[in-house]
């Protein structure tokens, strides 16, 4: 999907590169006895270029609705998924009974057993220095979310959750902490949330969400803490992911 875009961006450039180049020997070019000819010539001219210039739009537009409600179905399948950090790896061992006796035991949740895990994998090839995050598949959303929200119980144990996000949410994540500052960041659901420079919260999916809140100065995303408006109180996020997207670092 992002290849087929990039060919409609390239498509668009080359023919406005084209265009202009046409239109301006077609100016150069004409003289007092062509001039009816060349009136004519160029009102067809703008005709089509204006069409080609809204067929390329409407293109475009249409890929991008479709990269994102394909994300969207594919942030819907990960709905009962985390992603676990920290846990260190052993050659022979029984991964599911692992997660359940770490949960079992800083989660402090009384009705959870390893009848409420579907499924566990590792993320990635072997690991050489850090273990590698683990995938963990609840048998319900309601329990996903009970171990979700009971995360803040794994401080200071060096294990730590996130969401298994996209790789567009997790890239789009990323920019966003890049904008507007870490603190100022954080994900419920797939979504990404955002306390904007008037302390406003928005709730994000894509890029073209990210581009219309308005960022903070250029001194301030520079030096990572985007100013807010005087006198603006924001409330801290409920919950706040990793720049690394396997490791999340623990707020001390």
């Amino acid at each position: 999907m992002d290849s087929l875009k990039q060919s409609f961006s390239a498509m668009s450039e080359m023919f406005h590169t084209r265009m202009n180049e046409f239109q301006h020997e077609l100016q150069k070019n004409s003289s007092s006895k062509i001039a009816a000819t060349t009136s004519s010539i160029a009102a067809d001219f703008e005709a089509f270029k204006n069409f080609i210039i809204a067929t390329l739009n409407t293109l475009q537009h249409q890929v991008e609705f479709l990269r994102t409600e394909l994300d969207r179905q594919e942030m819907r399948r990960r709905r009962k998924m985390l992603l676990l950090h920290g846990i260190p790896e052993m050659k022979t061992e029984n991964f599911n009974s692992r997660v359940v006796s770490v949960f079992a035991e800083h989660l402090d949740l009384p009705n959870f057993s390893s009848s409420s895990i579907k499924t566990t994998y590792h993320l990635g090839r072997s690991p050489t220095k850090k273990p590698r995050p683990v995938v963990v598949k609840f048998t319900d959303v309601v329990v996903r979310k009970q171990v979700w929200y009971a995360k803040t119980k794994l401080k200071g144990t060096g294990i730590t959750q996130s969401e298994y996000l996209t790789k567009p949410r997790h890239d789009l994540f990323l920019e966003a902490r890049k904008r507007f500052g870490v603190t100022n960041c954080w994900t419920r659901d797939g979504y990404v949330y955002i306390i904007s420079p008037d302390g406003v919260r928005h709730q994000v999916e894509c890029r073209g969400d990210l581009e219309l809140i308005p960022v903070a100065s250029r001194s301030a995303v520079e030096n990572g803490s985007p100013a807010l408006s005087p006198g603006t109180v924001v409330k801290s996020p409920e919950t706040r992911l990793p720049i690394s997207r396997t490791r999340r670092a623990v707020k001390k």
